[in-house]
């Protein structure tokens, strides 16, 4: 159970970045998983073909949107300093 939870949170997560519910994922005898869209034209569309658990993981992780990468103040002030250096 818990091999099935890891993909699913990977399934949730990409479903939160794209901002739809529109992915799923399938699942073979051999436990291998495989990730599903759904689209008007075709209910069950495969994106990928079935992979171990944690390749599958990597690669629902890197597919579609990605989070954009948090920058703190910090970053920003170390950026313009630099930039300022480079200058000189």
């Amino acid at each position: 159970m818990a091999r099935s939870t890891r993909a699913t949170g990977a399934i949730e997560r990409l479903n939160t970045r794209a901002g739809t519910k529109q992915y799923s994922m399938g699942r073979t005898s051999a436990e291998l998983f495989y990730l599903l869209q759904r689209t008007p034209e075709n209910p069950a569309e495969k994106l990928c073909d079935p992979l171990p658990l944690d390749e599958f993981v990597a690669f629902v992780n890197a597919y579609g949107p990605q989070k954009p990468k948090r920058v703190s103040k910090l970053d920003v002030a170390f950026e313009k300093q630099l930039a300022k250096k480079r200058e000189e």
